[in-house]
């Protein structure tokens, strides 16, 4: 039995209060788990696909070595030294504490649309329980839109390049030839599984199936967030490995298409674009694709390693699960651009004309495959239920982002505090479900995954190592690995101190100089869509500048005197068990802290 009964918490946990991860394994492939999900399959082979190809890949590496990787070993540290979430991790530095309060937010926000993917998930599974799969074939709405690929396919030149009939069959003559505009996947995610309206001002009604899905999916990650982490750390030996599997099979069936070569070749080869590492867009894509797909600046980081014991090397971990997550993103490229390669061929069209929409990757070029697979409905079923699982590895980590910053309100409510956040994400997820969701969705990928994370990750290293300390800060980690050379800490001072923050500023201030309107495909955004994704984006930031300034107000002393207490760390700023604090986090050590529970009252008031 644990210890009041408390289901998350065991007999053996180092921690009796919060308790601690079963096993060293359980942390770490929830860690991959969490940070392995649809950004590596959908998101980066798209931003690939959209940035040249294999060119791509350059700046994505150098992002990962020089921001990725420092940032996450720094949360992972920064979680595990003090077992708290994002919040309580800044009373480390009171005068940020906004940005914890900024990461929930994004975690929030996300969390609504991720929602709304998974319901894609759970709809495009629902409907592979058919043989032929819906979209092996045009609809017959669709007819005089779509191209049937099952049919007998000629080039321009009027040569038969594809006959899936396995007939005798001739090609047309070149007048009776009618340019295809959708392919049968493509015309099935905009007309059936979407229903997609003309433009973002053309809302049209709900999509009920969609909706029923995302009723259903809201219900699910309840369940997941209501578990807390002795069962899911279990449940992750299948959700952190399952994926590989289907990628596997999927990569296997994809390299013997025709047509591969040309999709690796555009992934790895010839026919990559290097011209685009000159373009601002292609290196902000990748710093972000790496915060994005490690969600570092997101808080989940912070909170998984918060339930370390104080020990754990999390050095190690963090290059394991940071080159694991690269080696999925590029494994998942392999498989995708090999598909592409394929219908490249079929279609005939260069393969970077092949699909346009970005979510629509996962829902159209992946679909497009497994229904060329043997039993075509068991693959695609497994296919989108490992879709499914990805997507609720991430949900968890929003409950315990708010016990933690204010344990006594929440603690005795986890339950009360899930549903009401299961249903905070169902009905504002709503819009998302209507004729125009997609656009909703892409909008707010697209001004929270970009600009949000990059503000937010660079006032992360700035203030922890400008303001509490970087050299303070590497005795913190110290205390839990043990001490370290000199030469082994060079590099990650070089990063925290120069490296990381000089490359995300410059990222940030270049393509906010370039930036151009986003659009959906050839859909353009209309102005006030523009301006509501802004705004958006002001709402998670402006906590930062809010809390900093009631903290200052609320600070004695002269304006000067306030500032300096707000730069140092608040009494509650130490090692969560008295037996780690040795002599450094001692109360005879730790003169003039600052007492910041008012946060407390802050959360209260916009949650």
């Amino acid at each position: 039995m644990s210890q009041g009964g408390d289901a998350h918490v065991g007999e053996d946990d180092e921690n009796k209060e919060r308790g601690n991860w079963s096993s060293k394994t359980d942390y770490i492939l929830s860690t991959i788990g969490y940070a392995v999900g649809l950004g590596n399959i959908w998101r980066f082979p798209y931003l690939a696909y959209k940035n040249g190809g294999g060119a791509f890949l350059i700046p994505y590496f150098l992002m990962l070595l020089l921001a990725g990787l420092p940032l996450f070993f720094m949360e992972s540290a920064l979680g595990q030294f003090c077992s708290q979430g994002p919040i309580n991790v800044w009373r480390a530095v009171p005068l940020l504490q906004g940005v914890g309060v900024a990461m929930v937010l994004i975690t929030l926000i996300v969390s609504f649309y991720y929602n709304v993917i998974i319901a894609y998930s759970l709809y495009y599974m629902f409907a592979s329980f058919q043989y032929p799969l819906p979209w092996a074939r045009c609809s017959d709405s669709g007819a005089d839109n779509c191209t049937d690929p099952y049919t007998v396919l000629c080039n321009v030149s009027g040569v038969v390049i594809s006959n899936w009939t396995q007939q005798n069959m001739s090609c047309p003559l070149p007048d009776q030839i009618q340019v295809q505009s959708q392919t049968p996947s493509e015309e099935y995610w905009d007309t059936v599984a979407l229903r997609r309206s003309s433009g973002m001002d053309q809302t049209g009604t709900v999509v009920w199936h969609l909706a029923l899905c995302l009723l259903l999916s809201s219900i699910i990650v309840g369940a997941v967030l209501i578990r807390g982490i002795k069962s899911s750390g279990k449940v992750v030996y299948f959700t952190a490995t399952f994926p590989y599997v289907v990628i596997f099979i999927l990569l296997i069936r994809g390299v013997t298409l025709e047509g591969v070569r040309d999709g690796i070749e555009y992934y790895i080869g010839t026919q990559s674009n290097l011209t685009k590492l000159l373009e601002a867009e292609v290196w902000k894509d990748a710093a972000t694709q790496t915060f994005f797909s490690l969600s570092v600046g997101w808080g989940g980081v912070m909170t998984l390693a918060s339930y370390n014991n104080f020990n754990n090397n999390m050095f190690k971990d963090s290059f394991i699960v940071c080159f694991t997550n690269a080696g999925t993103s590029v494994f998942a490229g392999f498989a995708i651009f090999s598909i592409l390669g394929h219908m490249s061929f079929v279609y005939n069209k260069p393969v970077g004309e092949v699909v346009k929409e970005g979510f629509g990757l996962a829902f159209i070029a992946y679909p497009d495959a497994l229904s060329q697979l043997p039993i075509s409905p068991l693959w695609s079923v497994l296919f989108f239920f490992m879709l499914l699982t990805v997507g609720l590895d991430s949900q968890f980590v929003v409950i315990t982002c708010l016990v933690d910053a204010c344990p006594s309100l929440f603690n005795s409510k986890r339950a009360l505090l899930t549903l009401a956040i299961s249903c905070s994400i169902f009905l504002l997820g709503l819009p998302c479900v209507t004729q125009a969701g997609i656009y909703w969705v892409t909008l707010l990928d697209t001004f929270l995954g970009t600009w949000v994370l990059l503000i937010v990750g660079l006032l992360e290293v700035v203030g922890i190592t400008y303001i509490y300390g970087g050299n303070r800060f590497v005795k913190d980690i110290e205390m839990m690995i043990g001490d370290k050379t000199f030469c082994f800490w060079l590099w990650w001072r070089a990063c925290w101190f120069f490296i990381s923050p000089c490359i995300i500023m410059v990222i940030l201030v270049w393509s906010l100089m370039t930036f151009t309107p986003p659009s959906y495909g050839t859909v353009p955004y209309p102005g006030w869509a523009i301006a509501l994704g802004w705004c958006i984006s002001v709402f998670v930031l402006m906590w930062i500048p809010v809390i900093a300034l009631y903290k200052f107000i609320k600070a004695p002393g002269s304006p000067w005197e306030r500032l300096k207490s707000l730069c140092r760390p608040t009494e509650d700023w130490h090692p969560y068990l008295e037996k780690h604090r040795g002599e450094r986090y001692s109360v005879e050590n730790q003169p003039d802290k600052v007492d910041t529970n008012s946060i407390c009252v802050i959360s209260s008031s916009w949650l």
